[in-house]
C-alpha cells in the first residue's frame, strides 16, 4: 500500500476504536507509521481524511450486505427486504463502533459546507445503487430514497435504544400495511 492508503486504513481503524471526535492526527500518524505532513498532502485536513475513511467504511459494510443478498437472492421482495434489514441490524450490533463513528461523521458535516457537498454526492450515489435493490425490472430512484431513509432511521434507533428498535420483520410488515392503506391513485407507478 502507498501512504494515502496507509492513512485511510489507519483512519478507519482509529474511527472504529475511538470514534470521530476522539481520533486525533497523532492517533492516525501512529497507526499508519506516517507523518502529519502526509495527512496534509493527501487529504488537506484530519476531517477530510476521517470523512473519506468513514464514507468508504460505511459503503463497504452496506456493499458486503448487498453482495451477500445477491448470492442468496430471494424471489419474494418482502423476504429480500427483510433479509437486507436483518443483515443491517446485525451489522449495527456487531460493528457498533463503526456505525457510531458514522453518525459522528454526519454531524461534523453539518459544520462544513465542503463535507456537506461530498456527503450529498455520496448520498445520491447510494440512492442510485439502492434503487435497483429489487432488480432491474423494479428499478426506481424512489425505491433507493426509501431504502436509504430506512437505513438511516434504523441505524439511529438501534444505536440509541437497540432493545426497543424495530426488527426487520416489524418494518417489512409495517410497509406492507402502509401499502394496503394507500389508495391506488397515490401509489407510485
Amino acid at each position: 500500500m502507498g501512504t494515502r492508503e496507509d492513512l485511510l486504513a489507519a483512519a478507519k481503524q482509529c474511527l472504529a476504536e475511538r470514534g470521530y471526535a476522539r481520533t486525533t492526527v497523532r492517533d492516525i500518524v501512529a497507526a499508519s507509521g506516517s507523518n502529519l505532513a502526509a495527512i496534509n498532502y493527501h487529504f488537506g485536513t484530519r476531517d477530510k481524511l476521517l470523512y473519506q475513511a468513514m464514507m468508504e467504511s460505511s459503503a463497504d459494510a452496506v456493499q458486503q450486505i448487498l453482495e451477500s443478498l445477491r448470492a442468496h437472492d430471494a424471489e419474494d421482495p418482502a423476504a429480500r427486504l427483510r433479509d437486507f434489514l436483518q443483515r443491517l441490524i446485525t451489522s449495527f450490533t456487531e460493528d457498533r463502533a463503526l456505525w457510531s463513528a458514522n453518525v459522528e461523521t454526519l454531524t461534523q458535516a453539518l459544520h462544513s459546507p465542503e463535507l456537506r457537498t461530498e456527503l450529498g454526492t455520496a448520498q445520491a450515489e447510494a440512492r442510485d445503487e439502492l434503487s435497483d435493490f429489487f432488480g432491474p425490472d423494479a428499478q426506481d430512484p424512489r425505491l433507493g430514497a426509501i431504502l436509504q431513509t430506512m437505513i438511516g432511521g434504523l441505524l439511529i434507533q438501534h444505536l440509541v435504544d437497540p432493545d426497543h428498535a424495530p426488527t426487520a420483520t416489524d418494518i417489512t410488515a409495517g410497509l406492507h400495511t402502509l401499502g394496503t392503506l394507500l389508495p391506488p391513485a397515490h401509489r407510485p407507478h
